[in-house]
């Protein structure tokens, strides 16, 4: 019984480990979203900037319209960077939480272990339990209904 009691302290201890991954997953993951989330942010605001600047009419001469057209060709071009980097946003928060859901499912996976190792030891002791209660005192002769 000292190797099962040695095989649970040792799951005990991956266990810990297991848990200390899922965290760190799960913190990753939140960085990701939050990311993500600034990002998607970044991307409405880009637009919306855009917008307003193609419907104004307020140009005086040719060089405003000019120049208001340049800024909106520059806000295009910030605005498919950030279509880019949103993509790339988008992936990473999916990666980090799929890791942190893998993690969970491995920290799950070695609980069940230790479940089944302290199954193993009670039901063990049990039975030596019962062997000994069963077993006929020492020095006496015949069964225990005699």
């Amino acid at each position: 019984m000292s190797a099962d009691k040695t095989k649970l302290k040792r799951l005990r201890r991956l266990e810990r480990l297991r848990d200390i991954a899922r965290q760190t997953a799960l913190a990753e993951a939140a960085r990701a979203e939050q990311t993500l989330a600034q990002v998607t942010h970044l991307e409405a605001r880009t637009a919306a900037l855009i917008d307003a600047y193609r419907l104004r009419r307020d140009a005086r001469d040719g060089a405003d319209l000019r120049q208001t057209q340049q800024f909106v060709a520059g806000l295009t071009r910030m605005a498919e960077t950030t279509a880019q980097d949103l993509v790339r946003a988008r992936a990473a928060a999916d990666a980090r939480a799929a890791e942190a859901a893998e993690a969970e499912r491995r920290r799950a996976a070695v609980d069940e272990r230790i479940e089944a190792a302290r199954q193993r030891i009670a039901r063990k002791a049990a039975e030596q339990a019962q062997g000994a209660a069963g077993a006929p005192a020492a020095g006496s002769v015949g069964t225990p209904l005699e």
